[in-house]
């Protein structure tokens, strides 16, 4: 509503600002736990919905107020119309004033304006408001009831409307209004701000009564779904730090169905994991020491082993002749292997030595030290007598080594047949492809996952599964990638090598 007297009003004062952020900031500097944050955030979010509501609902009883008014003036003005010759005595005019609860009346009927019940005095009109519909729009409704509050308090007000019905119609046919005519009056705005008063303050008592038991309502139930349960995570988590390796501290999951409950089974399942991983790094540790140490006396008589095989060397018997070389090459690369691991630590294996060698003695090699063929597992080479291979010789004796071992060990526990262990070898351009397979049962089904990792990769029962571990590294340092291929019975296994002496042809 337009305002007559045009006073500025006070700016109303502005909550402090935090960057942007109000009452949330204040609460985070106030370092209170995640309950007390709720209650305190819940009971400030129900009284901002309570303000909404409150705000309107003023507005609205300021209007009603107003429009009753309006309709006992008119009541008033009909009572003076029907008094005879026109003339309404003072004192039938003053008490139609005061139960109409005005100072004066005027009526604009048909085009002309008349005051029908004028005032005693002469008034100044502080505030004049129009409640005729769509005269003022629901935002100016609100500002002028909240403005009520700032008013003098001996303030008067004119106000211009039409009489409705007691059901909130427009007036009865008799005294009917046309759009352009109205009913005004003047009167004080004390009674007006002593309704609003006693009216705000009934609804900010039932405001106060609703949010405290909606903050309860609401804040048991989050606390209950979510703040209990994060605080059981947080204190888990916690507990868990302190020591993770014991696995009495892993969470244990309810039963929840929700996100709640799959973030309990996932910290359950990785505090898991992380408490087997630290006690498998212990027992790793303490077998690295335990290598180390053994290997210091292994290779001492390893020495004392090749000494005895050099002076075996020199006898002139022809067998002794055709083994003794091979056996000093055995005792060479097993101490070379003590020393390198006591250089490097047992995790670490050396970096390759590439030489260019063939593969048939090798492979050969690779036999006979495993006593193959056998009377019940034949043993074959499938490969060109010169193919050569740029690689590590004794790094691929290990690889060779290894995965026969595996073949010869699965063919002996099965049991069943006559065993079969193949190598083939053949060149791809600057390539050389290695296959090592078997007829004998195959790798079990749940070892497939973990085939190439320490201590989980074992495929027999007994097995440390450090045999594939050491050929998978092996062939990793030398670029290629070993891989396990399905066989008709049995099991395959297959590497590449690639050359370092020429480049790696393309369109291969």
């Amino acid at each position: 509503m337009a305002r007559d007297n045009g006073d500025p009003r006070p700016a109303a004062p502005q909550p402090e600002r935090d960057g942007g952020r109000w009452g949330v900031s204040a609460i985070r500097r106030l370092k209170l736990g995640l309950p007390a944050k709720l209650l305190i955030l819940t009971g400030l979010f129900v009284m901002l919905a309570e303000v909404l509501i409150f705000v309107p609902s003023l507005a609205n009883y300021r209007v009603n107020w107003l429009t009753d008014r309006i309709n006992a003036a008119h009541l008033a003005a009909l009572a003076a119309d029907a008094v005879p010759g026109g003339s309404v005595p003072t004192g039938l005019r003053n008490e139609l004033l005061v139960t109409a609860q005005v100072k004066g009346i005027a009526v604009k009927r048909m085009g002309q304006r008349r005051m029908v019940l004028p005032p005693e005095e002469e008034l100044k009109i502080d505030e004049t408001y129009d409640l005729r519909p769509n005269a003022r729009g629901a935002v100016q409704l609100i500002s002028d009831a909240l403005a009520t509050f700032t008013m003098s308090p001996n303030w008067m007000m004119r106000v211009i409307g039409q009489p409705t019905s007691p059901r909130g119609g427009q007036a009865s046919t008799a005294a009917a209004y046309e759009p352009g005519d109205f009913v005004e009056i003047v009167l004080p705005g004390a009674p007006l701000l002593d309704a609003l008063y006693r009216f705000g303050m009934n609804i900010l008592g039932l405001s106060i009564i609703i949010s405290g038991i909606t903050a309860a309502l609401v804040y048991f139930a989050l606390s209950g779904l979510l703040v209990r349960p994060m605080m059981r995570l947080a204190q888990n988590m916690m507990r868990f730090s302190e020591k993770p390796e014991d696995a009495s501290r892993i969470i244990v999951p309810s039963n929840r169905s929700d996100e709640i409950g799959t973030t309990e089974r996932e910290l359950a399942r990785m505090q898991s994991e992380l408490a087997h991983l630290l006690q498998q790094k212990t027992r790793l540790a303490q077998l690295g020491l335990a290598v180390a140490k053994i290997n210091h006396d292994l290779r001492n008589m390893l020495a004392t082993a090749q000494l005895m095989s050099d002076r075996l060397a020199a006898l002139p018997d022809p067998s002794v002749q055709r083994f003794a070389p091979k056996l000093i090459a055995s005792l060479d690369r097993a101490i070379a292997f003590c020393n390198d691991t006591l250089r490097f630590g047992q995790a670490e294996e050396a970096g390759p030595r590439r030489s260019r060698f063939a593969l048939a003695p090798l492979a050969e090699t690779v036999g006979e030290g495993l006593g193959l063929p056998r009377e019940a597992i034949a043993w074959r080479y499938e490969g060109a007598p010169d193919l050569e291979v740029d690689a590590d010789p004794d790094h691929v004796y290990r690889i060779l080594n290894n995965l026969v071992r595996n073949a010869v060990q699965a063919i002996e526990a099965a049991g069943e047949r006559p065993g079969v262990i193949t190598m083939s070898a053949r060149r791809i351009g600057d390539k050389v492809r290695i296959e090592v397979g078997d007829n004998g049962p195959g790798v079990p089904q749940k070892a497939l996952a973990n085939l190439f990792q320490a201590f989980k990769g074992g495929t027999r029962k007994g097995g440390s599964g450090l045999g594939l571990a050491i050929a998978a590294e092996l062939v990793a340092a030398h670029g290629g990638e070993l891989r396990h291929l399905a066989g008709s019975p049995g099991a395959i296994f297959v590497f590449e090598i690639t050359d370092q002496s020429q480049p790696a042809a393309s369109g291969r």
